[in-house]
């Protein structure tokens, strides 16, 4: 009797038997979780009717102005006639991007003949136009934003400095310059000049120059 009760234990398969498989199939729980996922994604995923709507490509997207390029505010200190020079002064915060802009603009004006509405004449009743030739020497420091300044500039560094005790010096003077722009007419083969800084004729220049066009 004993025995054949342990006889119908040993045959009885247990929870757990050597060389059997515990739990479900891999297979049934690869599939499980992908169903899972596939599951979530239907429920997370936005609706495409409710997507936002794509903006025209005609649509033009006004950005916010670039304070490092906004056109700068000048004003017009001196004109000297007898050396078809314009002195100009920026506010000390310019930035030298904005100093470029306002050179560039200059020269647009020049090229559509319309630099009278932005600068008094150098070269009145000229025929080859009101700023046929122009030096316009554009300061930050309004400390040298002057006539005499700009004079010692127009003579160059090999002038005599003897000869003009009371100016300023020509290496302190060019090194005060933001922008230097130079129109001659005359030149048909290069008629502009522009430049961050300033240098003369002969070459000097300043630590900050840089030739623009």
């Amino acid at each position: 009797m004993d025995t054949d009760r342990d006889t119908e234990q040993i045959s009885k398969p247990g929870p757990y038997e050597e060389g059997k498989r515990a739990g479900a199939h891999p297979l049934v729980v690869i599939l499980s979780m992908i169903g899972g996922l596939w599951l979530l994604i239907l429920i997370f995923m936005p609706d495409p009717k409710h997507k936002p709507t794509a903006v025209p490509a005609d649509v033009q997207v006004t950005l916010a102005d670039d304070p490092d390029t906004a056109p700068v505010m000048f004003q017009v200190k001196a004109t000297l006639l007898d050396l078809n020079a314009i002195c100009l002064s920026v506010p000390p915060q310019a930035t030298e991007s904005q100093i470029v802009g306002l050179l560039k603009r200059f020269r647009e004006a020049r090229l559509a003949n319309t630099l009278t509405t932005l600068l008094p004449a150098t070269t009145p009743g000229h025929q080859l136009g009101e700023h046929a030739v122009a030096d316009i020497y554009v300061f930050s420091n309004p400390q040298y934003a002057r006539p005499d300044v700009v004079r010692v500039l127009a003579r160059g560094a090999h002038a005599p400095g003897n000869l003009y005790p009371q100016a300023v010096p020509f290496e302190v003077a060019m090194e005060q310059v933001r922008g230097h722009y130079r129109i001659d007419l005359n030149d048909s083969g290069d008629p502009d000049r522009g430049s961050i800084g300033f240098a003369d004729e002969s070459g000097v220049h300043s630590k900050s120059y840089r030739h623009l066009f």
